[in-house]
């Protein structure tokens, strides 16, 4: 029967249209419902997959309270959400979700006199702490988040972190909050005499509740589970901040939060204490809190190793025998009042071994493992998916031992592992489990039931600080009685009568088991393109390694990181590593990204990844998005006709071969703009783009001096010489025998036709570039087993016979064999007995992505130290990144990189000479500031020519 005009207007298809209607009427550009953005906003750093309406990044808290009063004329859910990292699901829902940390993240001032700080909700913890630093002051607690947690979110979970031991949960450091309830009105909550007001029925709620608030609530110092009603009480100062902070989002939301500063520790020393295992390190917990470490740490001994395995077994310092460690940060007025004091709480510890460390290199190292446990914890030490659900649990710290004793033997019995670690001192457990959730969550629910139970027998919380979420408020019964829960639901219902606010969280909660992502994604095994071999060849499980950290999110420049320059530029989620790890997850699902690899929002998603590889290297997940960005070109375009990039930029030796003798002319054309402009265009290049002269002379057409002749005994090199390097740059290969015969090597030159397939590779031509790797194993390979060391000199290349390469030819054994023997120049140098030249060169230094990612760039570091170099080095990609930026649709932000990256630092410093290995790299800082860069090798030779001119 036909649906009347009522049927429909009442159909919820129809009520969403009116809502999104009058949404967008109110907030225009502010509001997007496109299938890739609520495909990006489906999910969170959890396990649960929930598709939103829309999403609101607001750039003012009228935006905020705007949004809030139309969804509830229109009876929609609204979710609040800032960096996404939430593990519980607490950032996930069916209606308007409003994400914060786009715009609405200032920090409105701080107040060093009174210590304090006004932020608004999106302000990542970071950027707080760098605001602060100026003052000698910092923001307390400090989860291992914090390049990329928002204030809210930690105001929305009551986080804490390592330095919660010694600062207290966010509640404890919130003084007062602009807040906008579920009713649409903005009140302030604070404390004291009056704070209770701002709530009709808030003081009679209290009065009637006296006895379950101050028997249930606030046991113990990480009992964050539920909600935070102690707070409320008149001997603890009646603060209504306190008990809204850790609700989650489900009472209402936060608009701007003047927040409590402390100062800063002056010098803290590190004792790392070893003991048999994790339990034996909680049992020693209570005698050294009397010391007053500021943060207290367990890590496991396997979840270092899972930290060894993935860098290679590099950047791990020596930690003392045992299976589990604690971390102790002890501070005082100086170093040296630091690490006594250190060595003070060493001796009153029963740990087996110990090392203390003052503030430096191999302290933070160790912090760095520590703040990376999120995403290495999602492998277990046998390197199977983990996953949240259980992941923050906590109990009284004179409790710990017993309780991870309990908690071993019940993932013994299920047959689940997971690696344990976390904030000891306040008796708080992180630890991530291998649940088989793509066959569903029954065993998921049945661990957690049991788990809720063991924690409740300790005196414990289902969560020490990420919140309950979807994952745990199910559970609440297992801690808390009907009194409490009811008590929970009536303070609820005077901030947000109608359910509005994240619904499904802490009171009338979801099940536990439902909205799960992982259960609903097709399985898809590698076909004719890599092989996924990390991942047994299966897809689906690749792109799961995504659990949503968000570290991608986070500018890593200052620590010497590259990913995710595309991110970093936009700040725009689905230009990050997860934006577009969570579309691929989408497209197994089917549900809102439904054609595939050739799916509109898979594209999208992925266009301005540059293919850098850094995520690869710089997320602790280790997904490889540049992988999937070419698989997702070759499954779309095989046997269809390509962009017209493709078969320019991305066949670019062949061309370069064909226009070596023509050199002249494409120079000359270059050199006029209107056919330089042709030419680009005729390309699928961005005209503004320059065209890179062509030497006279292509490397392979003018014979070198000499080759072999070294002395019996002496390393034996081939030199492969990449395309680039021959018809762009023969100066480079020149120069590269030069320092080779100097440092007595036997060397040969690779014959013509040995290339790595790069450029086909990047566009997606797998086919080809298989059949191109094929034909270079069978050149280089009968050299390596001659005893040749492979040296190459473009870092893309040399990487893609170190990576590509294995996954393009998995079952070609010789590919293992050729990619063990390929070094760059800096490796192979410093593993040879040579004292390279010296020379006094202030250098800034722009490493390829492919080379920090793939090989590392500590060696070349090494090597210009060596040579007596002041070196600098320019963390993050230089924005071109081969045929990226050329193509078109990519020039502002290629430029942006740039401009924001390896150009700001040439500006800062114009005394010093550039050196970039990688012809993009080089290109890029002649195209867009016209300054000249030089190779490493080119920097040795004429190091070597300086001194055999001093000599003479």
């Amino acid at each position: 029967m036909a649906a009347t005009a009522t049927d429909a207007t009442d159909s919820p298809q129809a009520g969403a249209e009116a809502f999104l209607d009058d949404l967008r009427a109110r907030l225009g550009g502010l509001v997007d419902d496109s299938s890739l953005t609520t495909a990006l906003y489906s999910t969170d750093a959890s396990n649960y997959r929930v598709v939103p309406l829309a999403v609101l990044t607001p750039s003012a808290k009228e935006d905020v309270v705007t949004a809030v009063r139309i969804a509830r004329a229109h009876g929609v859910p609204v979710t609040v959400r800032g960096g996404g990292t939430s593990c519980a699901g607490n950032a996930v829902g069916p209606g308007l979700v409003i994400d914060f940390s786009r715009f609405m993240n200032r920090v409105v001032s701080i107040d060093p006199e009174s210590s304090t700080a006004v932020v608004e909700p999106g302000v990542v913890l970071s950027a707080l702490q760098d605001a602060a630093l100026p003052f000698g002051l910092r923001f307390g607690p400090d989860p291992s988040t914090a390049t990329r947690c928002t204030i809210g979110g930690m105001i929305g979970n009551n986080a804490c972190g390592p330095h919660g031991l010694s600062y207290g949960r966010t509640a404890d450091n919130v003084i007062s909050m602009t807040w906008l309830t579920g009713r649409g009105e903005v009140i302030t909550a604070g404390s004291g005499a009056g704070a209770l007001t701002a709530v009709p029925g808030l003081d009679a709620f209290v009065s009637e509740n006296l006895a379950v608030l101050r028997t249930e609530f606030g046991r113990f110092g990480r009992q964050i589970s539920g909600y935070s009603l102690e707070h409320l009480l008149p001997e603890n100062g009646r603060n209504l901040a306190a008990a809204l902070t850790g609700t989650e989002g489900s009472c209402g939301i936060l608009l701007e939060a003047t927040v409590r500063l402390v100062p800063r520790a002056s010098a803290p020393a590190l004792a790392v204490l070893g003991y048999s295992d994790m339990a034996a390190a909680a049992d020693d917990v209570p005698h050294l809190l009397p010391c007053e470490p500021l943060a207290l740490e367990g890590l496991d001994a396997q979840l270092v190793d899972v930290v060894r395995r993935a860098h290679g077994g590099a950047g791990v310092p020596a930690l003392p025998a045992g299976g589990g460690w604690l971390m102790a940060e002890v501070g005082g007025a100086t170093s040296q009042e630091a690490v006594e004091a250190a060595h003070k709480l060493v001796a009153a510890s029963s740990s087996t071994d110990a090392v203390v460390l003052p503030t430096g290199p191999e302290a933070t190292r160790l912090w760095q493992i520590r703040a990376d446990g999120a995403g290495l914890a999602g492998r277990t030490a046998d390197d199977k998916q983990a996953w949240p659900g259980w992941e923050d649990s906590a109990v009284p710290p004179e409790r710990l031992g017993d309780y991870l004793r309990g908690l071993e033997a019940l993932m013994a019995e299920e047959g689940v592992s997971g690696l344990a670690y976390g904030h000891f001192g306040d008796g708080c457990v992180h630890v991530r489990i291998d649940f088989p959730l793509e066959s569903g969550g029954a065993l998921m629910r049945r661990f957690l039931q049991r788990a809720a139970a063991l924690a409740a027998e300790h005196g414990g919380s289902l969560s020490g600080e990420h919140g309950d979420g979807r994952a745990r408020s199910e559970l609440l019964p297992a801690m808390y009685s009907p009194e409490a829960l009811r008590a929970m639901e009536a303070f609820k219902a005077l901030l947000d009568p109608e359910d509005l606010m994240n619904p499904g969280v802490v009171v009338r909660p979801a099940p536990l088991d439902a909205d799960l992502r992982r259960p609903q994604a097709l399985e898809l095994r590698a076909g004719d393109g890599f092989a996924f071999a990390h991942d047994g060849g299966n897809i689906t499980e690749s792109v799961h390694r995504c659990v949503g950290v968000g570290k991608c999110r986070a500018d890593l420049r200052g620590q010497g990181g590259f990913m995710c320059p595309s991110y970093t530029a936009t700040r725009n989620e689905k230009d990050s590593t997860r934006g577009r790890a969570r579309t691929l997850q989408e497209m197994l699902n089917g549900g809102v990204v439904k054609e595939g690899w050739s799916s509109p929002e898979v594209h999208e998603a992925l266009d301005l990844c540059l293919s850098c590889k850094a995520c690869a290297s710089d997320c602790p997940t280790g997904i490889d998005m540049a992988m999937f960005k070419s698989e997702a070109l070759h499954q779309t375009y095989k046997g269809r006709l390509r962009p017209l990039s493709h078969y320019t930029l991305g066949r670019l030796p062949q061309w370069l071969r064909l226009a070596a003798p023509l050199a002249p002319l494409v120079n000359l054309a270059g050199r006029v703009p209107v056919l330089r402009k042709a030419m680009m265009a005729m390309m699928g290049a961005d005209t503004r783009r320059s065209l890179p002269p062509l030497p006279r002379t292509p490397f392979r057409r003018r014979k070198p001096a000499r080759t072999g002749g070294a002395d019996p005994g002496a390393p034996k090199v081939l030199l492969w010489v990449d395309s680039f390097s021959d018809a762009m740059a023969p100066d480079i290969p020149r120069d590269a025998l030069e320092v080779l015969f100097a440092a007595g090597c036997d060397v040969e030159i690779a014959r013509p036709g040995a290339c790595c397939g790069l450029t086909l590779v990047s566009t997606g031509q797998l086919t080809a570039a298989k059949a191109t790797l094929r034909k270079t194993v069978d050149l280089l390979l009968p050299h390596v087993r001659d005893g040749r060391t492979v040296v190459g000199l473009e870092p893309s290349c040399t990487a893609t016979l170190r990576s590509d390469l294995l996954e393009l030819l998995p079952d070609d054994p010789r590919a293992a064999e050729l990619s063990r023997s390929v070094r760059t120049i800096a490796e192979f140098l410093t593993s040879i007995d040579w004292t390279p030249p010296r020379t006094a060169r202030k250098l800034l230094v722009q490493p390829h992505c492919h080379h920090y990612s793939v090989m590392g760039y500590g060696p070349d570091q090494a090597l210009l130290e060596a040579m007596g170099c002041d070196v600098e080095i320019s963390a993050g990609c230089c924005g071109l990144a081969g045929n990226f930026g050329m193509e078109k649709g990519h020039y502002e932000l290629s430029e942006k990189i740039a401009r924001d990256g390896i150009l700001a630092r040439a500006s800062a410093g114009p005394d010093r000479q550039i050196l970039a290995d990688g012809f993009s790299c080089r290109t890029q800082v002649s195209d867009l500031a016209g300054l000249d860069s030089r190779h490493l090798v080119q920097i040795i030779a004429e190091a070597l020519r300086q001194g055999a001119d001093a000599a003479r």
